[in-house]
């Protein structure tokens, strides 16, 4: 039943995200569409109950039950981003909205990038791994609680790998070609010459 449910809740979120972002800029219906993406959160509360209850009812704590405590540390720290991500594009593509920027490829720019995203796949690890605490102390019997400990194992794992990334990027740094500008710079310098033809004389 839990995996069951853990991949209608990952169908549920992107039928909500695919709804919601609809609802937006589709429908023209800004106010709907928000209301339906807050209900993303509902999902992971749903799984939560039901682990709970599966472990009351005496279920065995076994690697099902570890996914959806990962599931859910990771839908609650990723989860904001994959929307915001998806809505983007979504209002480029369907809205007029303005392109989503580039990721950053050298320098320091791709440091903090990579930075940032560690420290969001490192914070879904840490609430997947508390997540599996409580429900190691709630089921109280370690004999039965050994493969939650495996997937805290799992996690710092994660945590170990996202923190090798980010240092490589920032100890060495990629650099960028010859003339290369950073995201937004053309942007900018067009802009700026633009905005240079368009100014009238002094004189005038």
């Amino acid at each position: 039943m839990i995996v069951t449910l853990i991949i209608v809740c990952e169908a549920g979120f992107w039928v909500l995200l695919a709804g919601g972002l609809a609802l937006r800029y589709l429908v023209k219906m800004p106010r709907t569409g928000a209301a339906v993406l807050l209900l993303e959160p509902l999902l992971e509360l749903v799984l939560l109950v039901a682990t709970a209850v599966d472990l009351k009812n005496g279920a065995e704590a076994d690697w099902k039950h570890g996914l959806a405590a990962v599931y859910i540390g990771f839908s609650a720290a990723l989860g904001h981003r994959t929307i915001k991500w998806v809505d983007v594009r979504f209002a480029h593509r369907f809205a007029g909205g303005p392109p989503p920027v580039p990721t950053p490829k050298y320098g320091r720019e791709r440091a903090v990038f990579e930075w940032q995203s560690a420290g969001r796949w490192i914070l879904a690890a840490l609430i997947a791994m508390g997540l599996l605490q409580l429900a190691a102390w709630y089921v109280g019997d370690p004999a039965r609680t050994a493969s939650l400990r495996d997937w805290q194992t799992k996690m710092l794992i994660v945590i170990g790998i996202n923190l090798v990334i980010a240092v490589s990027y920032t100890l060495w740094p990629k650099k960028a070609p010859e003339g290369h500008l950073p995201p937004g710079g053309a942007d900018e310098r067009e802009r700026g010459q633009a905005g240079t033809a368009r100014r009238p004389p002094s004189s005038w």
